[in-house]
């Protein structure tokens, strides 16, 4: 395989806590329910590693970022679900003639601790993307008390992808 098949793209996304817990607006991350009492500040359901991954995707076919597909001064994407957005991009990689390599993924993030949700988040990216397990990581991370992060304030996400043209 020539180099020029492959494709890299990086993706990162940060949300702030709201002050207050949501009902209508429960923690999700990697399109998973996270038993938490906090909510993200957010136009969508705020899901930091869906995003970040969109932007990984996106980043990789040189095709803009999530922003650009779905703004967030559109009212079409208030609280819309990740999942669809991410149905989307995955969408634009088949048209592009690409496929997924793999993901690697690290949640930044104080609270909540996420290692109990790692296998429920790894099940459910794998499902999204429809591919097998071994072509998905995620890993979570603190900053050990320091900055916005360590105060409890928000949860940021990297995300690597790495693409390929069919062939």
């Amino acid at each position: 395989m020539s180099m020029s098949n492959l494709r890299i793209g990086h993706g990162y996304d940060v949300h702030r806590y709201a002050e207050t817990y949501d009902d209508n607006k429960p923690l999700i991350l990697g399109g998973c329910k996270i038993s938490e009492k906090r909510s993200l500040v957010a136009h969508s359901d705020g899901d930091v590693i869906l995003h970040a991954l969109c932007d990984a995707l996106l980043g990789a076919l040189a095709a803009g970022d999530i922003g650009q597909h779905f703004p967030d001064n559109d009212d079409t994407y208030a609280n819309a679900d990740s999942s669809k957005l991410l149905a989307s991009v995955l969408q634009i990689v088949r048209d592009k003639n690409f496929e997924l390599v793999n993901v690697d993924i690290t949640v930044i993030a104080q609270v909540p601790k996420l290692a109990g949700y790692r296998r429920q988040m790894l099940d459910r990216l794998t499902e999204l993307l429809d591919t097998e397990s071994g072509r998905v990581n995620i890993k979570a991370t603190t900053t050990e008390g320091l900055g916005f992060i360590g105060r409890e304030e928000g949860i940021a996400c990297h995300c690597v992808t790495l693409l390929r043209t069919h062939g």
